[in-house]
């Protein structure tokens, strides 16, 4: 279980990839200092194993499905991300319950810079729409936020759901979501509460229909 606090701005150093999985090396100097094999850290929200470390790297498995579900299709050396080691019991929870469970990617529609913030519009896949709400919490590349708006757009062709965040300037200097410009994707957690209740609703529907 992760909090969705970054503690670290990672470098990917390596890139393996394979039939069906791929390996990554990440330098993180920070989140190896204590690590063990086994264990786990949040790379961009996604939770990763560790299979072998040295003094300020670590590598991981990625396995298809991550592959497929989240941005970690084939990322560059060189390139940043964001860290955070599992929780520890009894850690103050700064943030959310955030499980490195990835339901998807958002891409980033607009950037809107305020006097000391900058707000950032994401799409929203229709799948999750429900489950995504003003002043509800979200992970966007393992980094907890708080969504401020909701909104849809609709035109001839199409209707697009959307959400905003706004990022204040820690947020902007010690994450990857500073970097983030229209057209790019991020990995998108919904909250871990949302969907709990979004499935008992749905046995609870399923229960009527059948009595």
């Amino acid at each position: 279980m992760f909090t969705g606090i970054i503690e670290e701005l990672g470098e990917v150093i390596d890139w393996q990839s394979s039939e069906d999985a791929a390996r990554i090396t990440v330098r993180a100097p920070l989140a190896v200092s204590d690590a063990a094999h086994g264990d786990s850290i949040s790379v961009s929200g996604v939770c990763l194993t560790v299979v072998d470390q040295g003094p300020d790297w670590f590598t991981a498995d990625v396995m298809a499905e991550t592959i497929r579900m989240s941005t970690l299709t084939a990322p560059k050396p060189g390139d940043r991300v964001n860290l955070e080691r599992a929780a520890k019991v009894g850690d103050r929870i700064g943030g959310h319950i955030v499980q490195g469970h990835i339901d998807g990617t958002a891409e980033v529609l607009a950037v809107t810079e305020g006097s000391a913030w900058r707000v950032v519009r994401f799409s929203l896949a229709p799948e999750l729409a429900r489950l995504v709400v003003r002043k509800g919490s979200i992970a966007l590349d393992g980094v907890s936020l708080t969504v401020s708006a909701v909104g849809r757009d609709d035109d001839d062709a199409k209707s697009s759901d959307w959400f905003e965040v706004s990022l204040i300037p820690e947020t902007l200097a010690v994450t990857t979501l500073g970097l983030k410009h229209p057209g790019d994707l991020v990995n998108v957690e919904t909250d871990i509460l949302a969907r709990h209740v979004e499935r008992m609703l749905e046995t609870s529907a399923n229960e009527r229909s059948r009595s």
